[in-house]
């Protein structure tokens, strides 16, 4: 995934003229400064936050493993913007943008997020949105998903675009432990025979969950006229509907979509009036552009994700990334996607092979066990919920996390016809409820807190288990 910072641009906003500015000096490393953090909060569409801006942060939210994060030589730090505190309701502000040009909308999301927001860059179009950010004049970040299996023009175009902007890409990759397990257990090409979404999950969603957990923003370069089945509603700007941010929790995180009114052949006249190098595989017939295997050009007049998936229903093409467009088109709360004959399913979460379902009976009986064999941990959720969809990434993990550690993972679908089961006997107040059941013990302990990141749910397990 890329970072990269610019302040360098000579194009003109609403009158105003930007100049190049003097290449700011090498950041001196060692020096750390620690902020405190306020939680994100949802009430109806408004979101409230603070914003603490400091200087340019890894867009990488598990420090930990170091080897995933670009030394710091090699980035190029924006200067320190002054703390500001805001409260905004993002539905509102989307209508307001609804008519904005695509440079004026990212110009109020640099603006707004500073160093706390990064461009998505996926190889393809998507340079469209450095342009604009380098038109702002405004620093801009910009990281990219490094899945293994991109095409070696994908890999070449992106050399291109930092030496074409003067930007470093940070990337991020896949765990390697997670794509050897994969790899090894169902071969290199399972997605083939039943699906993409779980070699999707390991090699770009995780890793972009990662990213995102280091910002409080993000900006896609998602257009409604890039797929009727899943993205014909997006908003300019909107709360994160998947994804959590730096403060964790449902709301932390915002997501800009600058060409969401923009259609294809519009963005494509923008690239070569402004002269923007594209990546050599659009010129062989590629217009959507994804990993080697899972994409292929397409013919004149079919739609450009016909290219991507192709093997599967035309209305359900996302990869995770964009998980929530799907939850839209199906109905919001009825949580159900619409399928390519026009009938509707119901599309579940919390998919994993170390992830126990549990049915009614199943649940009471683990409630009524007084000494367990071993522990677990059960999410009671609704798969309409979004709140339930947003911390699905964390939830799974957990369960692979746990996998052979002693603790079972486990999820019980609690709304309909069982909810009144669930909110007399399993202390179900909103969704998710998540509860542990010790090992040696009959009462569930319900999980106190809206904070569901995968290390905060390991915290709460290991003080317990």
């Amino acid at each position: 995934m890329a970072l990269a910072v610019t302040s360098s641009s000579s194009a003109s906003i609403s009158g105003r003229t930007f100049t190049p500015s003097s290449e700011p000096k090498a950041p001196q490393l060692g020096c750390i400064r620690v902020f405190d953090r306020s939680y994100g909060q949802i009430q109806s569409n408004a979101v409230t936050f603070s914003q603490r801006r400091s200087s340019v942060k890894p867009v990488n939210a598990q420090p930990k493993r170091s080897e995933s994060i670009v030394p710091s030589a090699a980035t190029v730090f924006a200067p320190e913007v002054v703390e500001k505190v805001e409260v905004e309701d993002y539905a509102q502000l989307a209508k307001e943008l609804e008519n904005a040009s695509p440079l004026e909308i990212m110009d109020k999301a640099l603006e707004k997020f500073g160093n706390d927001i990064a461009i998505a860059f996926s190889g393809a179009e998507d340079v469209a949105l450095i342009e604009y950010a380098h038109l702002t004049g405004r620093p801009y970040r910009v990281f990219s998903l490094d899945t293994g299996r991109l095409n070696p023009e994908t890999y070449q175009f992106f050399d291109t675009v930092e030496k074409h902007y003067g930007i470093r890409i940070e990337y991020m990759f896949p765990d390697a432990v997670e794509v050897q397990a994969l790899v090894r257990t169902k071969g290199l090409f399972s997605f083939y025979e039943d699906g993409h979404q779980e070699c999707c999950r390991v090699r770009k969603v995780r890793p972009l969950r990662r990213a995102l957990k280091g910002l409080r923003a993000w900006i896609t370069g998602q257009r409604k006229d890039q797929s009727p089945g899943t993205r014909s509603e997006i908003p300019v700007v909107q709360v994160d509907p998947v994804f959590e941010g730096l403060d964790g929790g449902a709301g932390s995180l915002v997501k800009w979509n600058p060409v969401a009114n923009v259609e294809g052949h519009d963005i494509w006249n923008f690239l070569r009036a402004m002269n923007v190098p594209v990546n050599s595989l659009h010129s062989k017939g590629y217009i959507s552009i994804g990993c080697e295997p899972c994409t292929r050009s397409v013919l004149p007049g079919q739609h450009e994700r016909e290219g991507r998936w192709w093997w599967e229903d035309a209305k359900a093409k996302e990869c995770g990334l964009h998980k929530g467009n799907i939850k839209q088109e199906g109905g919001g709360e009825n949580g159900k996607a619409a399928q390519s004959n026009g009938a509707a399913t119901e599309t579940d979460i919390f998919t994993s092979q170390n992830l126990v379902t549990l049915s009614r009976t199943g649940i009471e009986n683990l409630a009524k066990l007084e000494d367990r064999k071993e522990p677990w941990i059960v999410v009671l959720y609704a798969s309409w919920c979004q709140f339930c969809q947003a911390m699905e990434a964390s939830y799974v993990e957990l369960a692979d996390t746990l996998a052979g550690s002693g603790v079972k993972v486990g999820k019980f679908r609690a709304d309909g016809e069982q909810k009144e089961f669930a909110q007399k006997e399993l202390q179900l107040g909103s969704f998710p409820t998540i509860l542990f059941f010790p090992k040696h013990s009959s009462q569930p302990i319900k999980y106190p807190t809206e904070k569901r990141d995968v290390n905060s749910l390991l915290a709460f397990v290991n003080a317990l288990r």
